[in-house]
């Protein structure tokens, strides 16, 4: 069943509206895509004028820049850290914009949106990028 985007049916005393029209094909939605941590995988959807939106479905990888050297690095995807839009979401490593995600090189934060845009850009969080460990000879 399609989601419907179009005006409610009620105003907001609690009335009836009477609707002028039927629904229209460019008034329906989409349910969303809520991107996890595993082997890429990606979803190409045809929007309105015929043009194309990918949704990423599964993310392994995310585009990382480091705001101190300017240099973007592809990193690895290890965990989900912190969700501000649902707290739920890090138990099921759900990837969205403003997540925190544990890579490779430190804690970064996604500035892009998965779902819509077909890449995962993210941004290193200050004072959390990891040194390479040394091992000791005994």
């Amino acid at each position: 069943m399609a989601i419907w985007q179009g005006r409610s049916k009620r105003k907001p005393s609690g009335g009836i509206l009477r609707s002028h029209r039927k629904k229209r094909k460019f008034e329906i939605g989409r349910e969303k895509i809520e991107t996890t941590i595993g082997k890429e995988k990606h979803k190409k959807i045809r929007i309105k004028g015929g043009n194309q939106k990918i949704r990423i479905m599964v993310a392994e990888y995310a585009n990382v820049i480091d705001k101190k050297t300017n240099k973007t690095i592809r990193t690895k995807i290890s965990s989900v850290l912190e969700n501000p839009a649902n707290p739920h979401y890090v138990r099921r490593s759900i990837i969205t914009k403003g997540a925190i995600v544990q890579t490779e090189i430190g804690r970064a934060k996604i500035t892009s949106r998965p779902g819509q845009d077909g890449a995962l850009n993210a941004i290193l969080v200050e004072g959390t990028k990891e040194e390479p460990q040394v091992l000791k000879e005994a």
